[in-house]
């Protein structure tokens, strides 16, 4: 392609919202424009690259075994009403109607849709297993879109559904998918690493997403160095610390004390000379119904120096998340008796009390008296208090023991491109997804789900291959192989050089950019490293000798090759890079 040909427009200057360099990159590279906040439209360049990662993602899962379909965006709510996630899924759901009244989404993922594709077309042990997959644009309602391609409200995803006869045909089905996804993010370039995850509003018994380590991501993955095990902050359990018996002395009697002006941890701890570890946090929560209303009340109560993890408590109450915020302290002190600053777990009621398990085995606490300017010593659980729910619930920091051997967990940031789902029968037991097996007796499907964010493995990219100058595609998915520039147009020697080199890559099938444009070299050379790719050839003035100069985006430096060197360089270049 000849770029004085193409619609191209860069940017010298950084675009006002843009804050990451995939986002910053994007723009000024002209690969994307913004429509309006979080939607995002795809120019010739970008949306080459889009098609490469499509056509990756494709290719592995045919390999693989699975069927492309392609199914609506728009769904209708009957199907969402019938599994329950008309309202699990909450305000990110983009509800529409048509102009008959009735109701639809716009879909963000299509497990109900898939799920009555097979009710309806499958009914025999002998058709599974089965596993369908669609790429197409996806939608949610971010309350706060921002950083491009990250969190947008709309955007590309491959999805695919897996249907079996039982879970030992969905473990084949998941290793396999995860298998697929390793190669898929391989071949794009990315440096990531699987851990377990949280299931959230899709379900299901089990999940991995697939994290490729960046800073400016916005999951955070624990791992241990000694075993290898990682999970997502949300996901990893935490380690309870225990005091052994015979460690202390005996249970010591329950009393209250004033503790004026304290509402804090710090505070607390400062006052009666107790280490941060001896107090006990209290989180007061709200649980609202589908119509606004209050639900109930809960308070959570954990060890002071730990956070909570509100995806843990969340899941604990099985309750969508949407649905479980702050409490307000008037509200529900009213109701239950506790004390903004000063609630602890004695005496409360009409509360839901969930209690993280380190509790259990920590005596001798320090906790609020649910009076003002009040706090009790020598709370300990079983005795004084106990919990409707006693469960994990802390957040796991980097240090704190890893569930598997004990050692200390790292902590790193990073980008979700993919995740899998083992789904089991949420679906098809709601909604009637059933087959036949050999004795004709029915039996619910059992279900994957396996989903890639397209666009966002493109963000993804950039943000892990960048320099100051722009962005380094992966030969993989850069938009063109090679960039061949042309200092001086308008001279015929240089020009036919050009051609030459131009015409003899592309029979090869190399496929390349010939900046033609009449501008400056410097101008040129700026473009060709902001766009990224992979090999540039310039033919300047040494062309008359046979000689034009070779660098590659990854390297500072450039060599001066003859013609034919050059050309045999980048040739075998692209195809090391897309093996």
């Amino acid at each position: 392609m000849r770029l004085s040909k193409m619609h191209i427009n860069t940017l010298r200057e950084v675009p006002g919202e843009a804050e990451l360099p995939s986002h910053i990159f994007l723009l000024r590279a002209g690969m994307i424009r913004k429509l309006v906040s979080g939607v995002y439209g795809f120019m010739p360049l970008g949306y080459r690259v889009i098609r490469k990662i499509e056509e990756i993602v494709r290719e592995e899962m045919d390999m693989s075994g699975a069927q492309e379909i392609h199914m609506s965006a728009i769904q209708p709510s009957e199907l969402w009403k019938e599994s329950g996630r008309w309202t699990a899924m909450g305000p990110e759901l983009w509800r529409i109607r048509d102009r008959h009244d009735r109701e639809f989404c716009l879909g963000p993922t299509h497990e109900e849709i898939f799920t009555d594709i097979v009710r309806n077309e499958v009914n025999s042990y002998r058709q599974l297993p089965l596993n369908l997959y669609q790429i197409q644009n996806k939608y949610r309602d971010e309350a706060r879109p921002r950083f491009g391609l990250m969190r947008s409200r709309e955007f590309i995803m491959k999805d695919a559904y897996s249907f079996d006869r039982d879970e030992a045909g969905l473990e084949k089905s998941y290793d396999i998918m995860y298998e697929a996804y390793e190669r898929i993010f391989d071949r794009c370039g990315l440096t990531y690493r699987p851990v377990e995850a949280d299931t959230g509003a899709i379900g299901g018994s089990g999940s991995h997403e697939f994290i490729a380590l960046s800073e400016v991501g916005e999951s955070d993955i624990l791992y241990c160095t000694s075993c290898n095990h990682a999970a997502t902050s949300e996901q990893m359990p935490g380690v309870d610390d225990i005091v052994a018996d015979g460690a202390t002395d005996a249970l010591e009697e329950l009393k209250t004390v004033d503790t004026p002006d304290t509402k804090t941890i710090e505070e607390v701890a400062t006052f009666l000379d107790v280490p941060k570890e001896k107090t006990i946090k209290a989180i007061l929560l709200t649980v609202y119904d589908d119509d606004g209303g209050v639900k109930y009340h809960v308070t959570a109560f954990l060890r002071g120096d730990r956070e909570l993890n509100m995806i843990k408590l969340v899941n604990a109450l099985k309750e969508p998340e949407h649905m479980v915020v702050m409490a307000d302290e008037a509200i529900i002190g009213d109701a239950t008796g506790a004390v903004g600053g000063f609630t602890g777990p004695v005496g409360l009621h009409d509360a839901k009390i969930i209690v993280d398990s380190e509790l259990e085995h920590l005596p001798n606490m320090v906790a609020g008296a649910n009076e003002l300017d009040q706090h009790m010593t020598g709370v300990n659980y079983g005795r004084d208090y106990k919990a409707d729910i006693l469960i994990d619930i802390k957040q796991v920091q980097e240090g704190d023991k890893c569930p598997i051997c004990g050692a200390p967990l790292a902590q790193a940031r990073g980008i979700e491109v993919g995740q899998v789902f083992k789904l089991g029968t949420k679906y098809s037991a709601s909604m009637g997804a059933l087959y036949k097996d050999e004795n004709m007796q029915e039996h619910p499907i059992v279900m994957g789900c396996y989903g890639i964010g397209v666009s966002r493995t493109m963000a993804a990219i950039v943000e892990q291959h960048h320099d100051d100058n722009g962005i380094i595609w992966p030969v993989s998915v850069a938009p063109y192989h090679v960039i061949i520039t042309l200092v001086k147009p308008d001279d015929k020697e240089q020009a036919a050089v050009a051609d030459d080199i131009y015409e003899k890559l592309q029979s090869k099938g190399v496929e390349v950019l010939l900046d033609d444009r009449d501008d400056r070299a410097g101008v040129k050379f700026k473009d060709a490293d902001l766009l990224g790719i992979p090999v540039r050839i310039t033919v300047g003035k040494k062309a008359g000798e046979g000689v034009v100069e070779y660098k590659l985006r990854t390297d500072a430096d450039r060599s001066e090759l003859s013609i034919a060197t050059a050309i045999e360089s980048a040739l075998t270049y692209v195809t090391d890079g897309l093996r």
